[in-house]
C-alpha cells in the first residue's frame, strides 16, 4: 500500500473533515535522528502498519522526519507542518501514529511533549504510541506512564550530551582537535589510530571514520608569514588591528574563508591560543540546544603545546598584555558606558560585534573585567536569549550569494538573453531592456514559530526587477522565488509570510524559469 508522503517542503491543503469515519482514518510520523538502527523510518513504519492494521485504521499519509533530533522543534518541519495541519483544521484523519514517545520528542521538559499532545487532543485528533506497553486511553496508568517515558526520554539525551561531553575533553587533552574551522595561518590534518597522517581536511570536510582523529598543523608558510608579520606590527611597531587589516587588503591578501579583513579578524588571529599550540575547548557551549553560553576561562578544557606552534610564547602573551593594557585606564563604569551606547546602536552585542568596534576594548577585555560577557551583557540590560547561529547562517548565505547571483545569469544566458553585469554595484542589465538585483532572504522565526523573512530592496541600486530567493527553514537551500518589479514596491523592506497576499503570490515562483522566458521573449521581441 502506498502512503502520500509529507516532507518539509511540501504544502498541505485544507480538507474538510469527513465526519465518523475521521477516527478510522490516521497520519503516521516517523522520525530518525542517529540513535539507533532500530529507529529507522523503514522499522517504525512496519510497527506501525502492524498496529494500525490491528485495529482497523487506515494510514492516509504519513509524515516524516529524517535525520532530525528530537531535543525540541527546531529543524523538525515536517512535524511543524503536522501540528499546523492539526491546529487549523486542514487534516482529514482522527488519529496520529507515533512508534513511541521518544519519536514524539525527547523533550528536557516532558510538558513541552505533553502541551503538544494537548493541541492534537482540544482538535479532537488522539495520538497513539504504537511500540508502547500501554495504550493511550487517558486512564491514571496510561497517563502515569507516559509522564514516565517523557522524563524517561529526555534524561537519556541528557545523560548521553553528558558522556558525549566527557569523551570530547579526553580528546582535547590528548592532543585532538573537536570541530571548528582551523583558522588562517593553520590547516587540519587527519591522522589515523597510529597516529599516521593520511590527509588535510578543507573546509566542510570531516573525518568518515570513528577512529580517525584531527590535529592542527601550520598552514602554507606564505599565510603563516602573514600571521608572524601580524604579531610583529602590533607588538614591536604598535599598528592597531583596524591598520593591519587595512594593509593587508591593500595587498590584496584574503583571511582563511576568502573575505577582506577585518578589525574583528586581525583581532581573532592575535588572541587566540591555538596559535601557540595549544588546544582549547567549552569556551562556548550550547548543551542539549538550550541557551547558547559564553563560557568563563575556568570552564576552558585547556591542552597546552600539543600542536606545532606558528608564534612564539613570549610574542603572544606579549600581544595579551597589550590588549589588556589598552584597557586598564577605563574603569569599570566607562567600560560599561561603552559597552551601553554599542547596544544602542547595533541592538544586539556578540563578541564579534565589540570586536569590530574600534574606539572600545575588544570583547576579551570584558571576560577579563567582568567574569564574562554573559556579565557584563547583564550589567547594561542585555539578555541574549536568541544563539548567535544567525552569523554563522549569514556568513553562508553571503558566501552563497555569488553561485545564486551566477545560477540566474548562466539561466538567462541559455534562454537566449544578452547579460551584464555591472562589476561594482553587481546589477544585471538583460537585453538593454530591464535592470534585476538579487537579494537572499534568510528565514526567520515569531516567537511563535512561524516563519518569516525580511527582504532589503536596495533602493540605491533602483533596479526594475528585484529577484528574491526566499531559503528554507533549515537556510540551507532555496525554498522559491519572488520577483518584485519596481513599480510595485513603495517600501525599502519587506516583510514575508508564508503565505501572502494575492498580489505576491501572484510574483512567486517554484523556479526562475519565468524570468528566463521573459529574457528569451524580450530577445525574440528585440530581433523582430
Amino acid at each position: 500500500m502506498e502512503w502520500p508522503c509529507v516532507s518539509s517542503a511540501e504544502g498541505s491543503s485544507r480538507i474538510a473533515r469527513i465526519g465518523p469515519e475521521r477516527s478510522r482514518r490516521a497520519a503516521a510520523y516517523v522520525r530518525m535522528s542517529t540513535d539507533h538502527q532500530r529507529y529507522s523510518t523503514e522499522n517504525q513504519l512496519d510497527a506501525i502498519k502492524r498496529f494500525a492494521e490491528a485495529r482497523d485504521i487506515e494510514i492516509v499519509r504519513v509524515y516524516e522526519d529524517a535525520g532530525k533530533s528530537g531535543l525540541n522543534l527546531e529543524g523538525r518541519d515536517t512535524f511543524q507542518r503536522l501540528l499546523a495541519d492539526v491546529e487549523r483544521g486542514a487534516a482529514d484523519f482522527g488519529t496520529i501514529l507515533v512508534y513511541d514517545v521518544s519519536r514524539w520528542g525527547r523533550f528536557q521538559n516532558a510538558d513541552h511533549g505533553a502541551h503538544l499532545e494537548f493541541l492534537c487532543s482540544r482538535a479532537d485528533i488522539v495520538v497513539h504510541y504504537c511500540a508502547e506497553q500501554f495504550e493511550n486511553d487517558g486512564s491514571i496508568g496510561s497517563n502515569l506512564l507516559k509522564t514516565v517515558k517523557r522524563v524517561m526520554a529526555g534524561e537519556y539525551s541528557r545523560e548521553l550530551s553528558v558522556k558525549v561531553f566527557a569523551g570530547q575533553c579526553r580528546l582535547v587533552e590528548k592532543g585532538y582537535r573537536q570541530g571548528g574551522m582551523a583558522g588562517y595561518g593553520l590547516r587540519r590534518l587527519l591522522i589515523d589510530e597510529n597516529g599516521e597522517p593520511k590527509s588535510e581536511l578543507s573546509i566542510g570536510e570531516r573525518k568518515s571514520l570513528q577512529t580517525d582523529r584531527v590535529i592542527l598543523i601550520p598552514g602554507p608558510p606564505e599565510e603563516v608569514e602573514v600571521v608572524r608579520r601580524i604579531y610583529r606590527l602590533f607588538v614591536d611597531l604598535g599598528v592597531q588591528e583596524a591598520q593591519i587589516a587595512a594593509g593587508l587588503n591593500h595587498e590584496g591578501i584574503v583571511t582563511d574563508l576568502g573575505r577582506p579583513w577585518t578589525r574583528g579578524t586581525v583581532h581573532q588571529v592575535l588572541t587566540n591560543p591555538k596559535y601557540i599550540g595549544d588546544n582549547v575547548f567549552n569556551r562556548v557551549s550550547f548543551k542539549l540546544k538550550m541557551r547558547r553560553v559564553v563560557n568563563t576561562q575556568e570552564h576552558w578544557v585547556r591542552a597546552r603545546g600539543v600542536f606545532t606552534a606558528v608564534v612564539d610564547i613570549a610574542t603572544f602573551e606579549r600581544a595579551a598584555r597589550i590588549v589588556e593594557d589598552r584597557s586598564r585606564r577605563m574603569n569599570d563604569a566607562e567600560l560599561i558606558d561603552l559597552l551601553r551606547s554599542l547596544l544602542e546602536a547595533q541592538g544586539a552585542l556578540s563578541s564579534l560585534v565589540i570586536d569590530e568596534r574600534e574606539d572600545m576594548p575588544s570583547s576579551s577585555v570584558y571576560r577579563s573585567r567582568f567574569g564574562s560577557l554573559l556579565r557584563a551583557y547583564h550589567l547594561v540590560g542585555y539578555s541574549p536569549r536568541r544563539d548567535y547561529r544567525y552569523i554563522e547562517i549569514n556568513r553562508r548565505l553571503r558566501a552563497m550569494h555569488p553561485d545564486v547571483v551566477s545560477m540566474v545569469i548562466g539561466g538567462l544566458r541559455v534562454a537566449g538573453g544578452e547579460v551584464l553585469v555591472d562589476p561594482d554595484s553587481g546589477l544585471i542589465d538583460v537585453n538593454g531592456e530591464f535592470t534585476a538585483s538579487v537579494v537572499v532572504a534568510r528565514c526567520g522565526e515569531t516567537q511563535g514559530g512561524s516563519p518569516r523573512w525580511r527582504i532589503r530592496l536596495d533602493a540605491g541600486l533602483a533596479p526594475d526587477i528585484t529577484i528574491a530567493v526566499r531559503m528554507d527553514r533549515g537556510n540551507i537551500s532555496p525554498l522559491d522565488y519572488y520577483l518584485l518589479p519596481r513599480l510595485d514596491m513603495t517600501e525599502p523592506k519587506l516583510r514575508l509570510a508564508e503565505n501572502n497576499g494575492l498580489s505576491l503570490d501572484g510574483y512567486r515562483f517554484e523556479t526562475l524559469d519565468f524570468l528566463f522566458s521573459l529574457a528569451a521573449r524580450a530577445q525574440f521581441e528585440e530581433a523582430a
